[in-house]
């Protein structure tokens, strides 16, 4: 499963940059560490058509596997809110575009500001920037933004993804600075990201009696948010609508300019998968994004399709290789050990699967950042050694001596000495030098305790492959037990750590950075719903995420990044799952039209929502208002 912030933070990532020379600079854009593609006054974005018409509407389902929504707050722990409210919604200062990892321009912000030491950044409003009740979008209400999404009350990643965020101070009416703990070339990409909402959102009263509700206690009080769409009818755990906004602010601005194009976007919800394909099939729905290859080579198929009624493409895309795998809760006594986790990832027959449920169709994944330049290969050079060497007496031997580990890659030949039963003596071994022999009819530790694994699933696609994967385990003793369990349980006991094994799955990025301090950060492992699923507290992590987060150049990034990855890979905490080089998509023929290229970096569900229109469009009416949310 996806972590429910996964994609904000990757949206948020597809940011700002400016290469700094020691002086203050003011301008349009930010970027990181690269240059500003588009001039200040650019007309669009290349990947947009700006005579797409308005009108028309889409029906999709989430990517994720969300099954039910309870709320309208996205940005507090308990609950679920909507499918998408968050780029529907909410604008940011800056926005990212398609082309440009690391380079993001103006939205509710006109310019920005780098203070010369680094250690500040101002924001000057759009003076048009407005609220959807009409009301101004002020510095008061970005400083507000800030301060609610950094209290107790919102969800815990926003503190450690703003964590070196010092504070917000108003300078005046539309000018807004933000001070820093150290110098960080990231962090005006950082709060360029923060969703800005009013600071009437929540208001109860008027004058002197005017008081705020608690954030953790606004549930179904409608967000007053400056985004494009406005939340619209909804059938709590059903389907949401969006409707577009005809006096969206930011409508006729270049970095919007021939987006969001459809009067009406809705999410369906479905529980169950076959029937959320049949229904696809059916006509209930326009568009669906497939993440499983038997489904794709064999479900979508039928009359539909061979009448050209629904189309089914594979896109592709430049983007990193996504991470997914199995993720060991080492929280738990029975997986501290790295021999165990190492034992349990040698019983994965990827290559079998690949064969028998895949169609070929996916590549191993390897490490956490795969097919990217931050991939570390072979054995570190000088240029990790740098980072490696001061922190030598916290690192095992093996991240300097050996290649970086790679997955067990399982053969036929029954002479390679790398067969499945090869692999399962490897793992016997490394669980007997853990403590774990096998008697009375189990694997057991010194005191008698059988060793037993339960892997959580939300959709019961995992099954397939947990049910073999699980053979093989229970061929070394080890008990397996296999659950589906609803998606709101699941996130609950993710949330307060209560599993064993999950399989997860994070959006590949062209520029990780901070928010791998809530990923893989000390400081996140106790801190409930956080995004260190893993619970990794490991001084050496931590010491290379702040290498990661202090970067200056390009090149500073890729060699932290390969070192932290080589680290991460050397502690077995996953078993790697694997990916795909293209978007599997399919989409209702007569729904959509759609510019002729594609960006380089996209994710198709954000692609299908923004820049695509409704071929029916310009005989459509307007965008009426939004009906009022239940």
């Amino acid at each position: 499963m996806r972590r429910p912030l996964a994609r904000f933070w990757t949206n948020c990532l597809l940011a700002l940059g400016f290469s700094l020379s020691g002086h203050a600079f003011a301008a349009h854009a930010y970027a990181q560490f690269g240059d500003i593609r588009y001039p200040e006054n650019f007309a669009h974005f290349s990947y947009a058509n700006p005579a797409a018409p308005k009108g028309g509407e889409i029906v999709l389902v989430p990517p994720t596997r969300q099954s039910n929504f309870d709320k309208y707050n996205p940005f507090t722990l308990k609950g679920s809110a909507p499918p998408a409210m968050l780029g529907m919604m909410f604008d940011t200062l800056l926005v990212g575009n398609m082309d440009e990892p690391t380079t993001a321009y103006g939205l509710l912000a006109s310019d920005v500001t780098v203070a010369k030491d680094r250690m500040s950044v101002t924001f000057q409003i759009h003076p048009q920037a407005r609220f959807q009740n009409g009301d101004p979008v002020l510095a008061a209400d970005v400083r507000h933004s800030f301060e609610r999404l950094t209290s107790k009350q919102a969800a815990p990643q926003y503190r450690t993804y703003f964590g070196e965020v010092k504070g917000a101070t108003v300078l005046a009416e539309r000018s807004i600075r933000f001070d820093f703990v150290r110098p960080n070339s990231e962090l005006p990409l950082i709060v360029g990201s923060l969703p800005v909402f009013s600071a009437k959102w929540g208001l109860h009263g008027e004058g002197p009696k005017a008081n705020h509700k608690p954030l953790d206690q606004m549930v179904v009080d409608i967000p007053i948010a400056s985004g494009p769409y406005r939340l619209g009818p909804v059938q709590f755990g059903k389907d949401v609508t969006y409707v577009r906004d005809p006096q969206y602010w930011a409508k006729d601005l270049n970095v919007r300019k021939g987006q969001f194009n459809f009067d009406r976007i809705t999410y369906k919800i479905y529980k169950d998968s076959t029937a959320q394909l049949e229904a696809f099939k059916a006509g209930e729905f326009d568009y669906m994004q497939s993440f499983i290859a038997r489904e794709w080579a064999r479900a979508f198929t039928g009359r539909a399709f061979e009448r050209g009624e629904l189309i089914k493409a594979e896109l592709p895309h430049g983007n990193a290789g996504d991470f997914q795998g199995f993720l060991f809760n080492t929280r738990r006594d029975k997986f501290k050990d790295v021999r165990v986790r190492q034992a349990i990832a040698l019983a994965m027959d990827f290559e079998w699967l690949n064969r028998q449920l895949f169609y070929n169709a996916y590549s191993r994944v390897r490490g956490y950042f795969v097919a990217s330049d931050f991939e570390a290969k072979g054995r570190p050079g000088p240029d990790e050694l740098a980072l490696l060497n001061p922190i030598r007496a916290k690192l095992p031997a093996a991240v300097f001596d050996q290649d970086v580990p790679q997955p067990p890659q399982t053969s036929l030949d029954s002479t390679s000495g790398r067969t499945l039963r090869d692999h399962l003596r490897q793992a016997r071994d490394l669980l007997k030098d853990a403590g774990w022999t096998y008697h009375d009819g189990a694997l057991r530790n010194a005191m008698g305790q059988a060793l037993s694994i339960e892997f959580l699933d939300s959709s019961g696609s995992m099954g397939r492959v947990v049910t073999p994967f699980a053979k093989n385990l229970e061929k070394l003793g080890i008990k397996v037990q296999y659950k589906v369990i609803d998606f709101a349980l699941l996130q609950k006991r993710m949330d307060v750590f209560d599993f064993d094994i999950i399989s997860n799955r994070t959006v590949g990025s062209e520029a990780p950075g901070t928010e791998l301090l809530e990923r893989y950060g000390s400081r996140s492992a106790d801190v409930e719903g956080s995004g260190n699923v893993i619970g990794l507290k490991d001084p050496a992590v931590d010491a290379l995420l702040d290498k990661v987060v202090s970067a200056t150049s390009r090149p500073e990034l890729v060699t932290s990044l390969r070192a932290l990855d080589r680290v991460l890979r050397h502690g077995h905490y996953v078993v790697p799952h694997w990916y795909g080089a293209v978007h599997r998509v399919s989409w209702r023929a007569k729904a959509f039209a759609r510019p002729a290229d594609l960006p380089r970096f996209y994710q198709p569900e954000k692609l299908v929502t923004t820049v695509w229109w409704s071929p029916h469009a310009l005989a459509a009416p307007a965008a009426q208002p939004a009906p009022k949310a239940p």
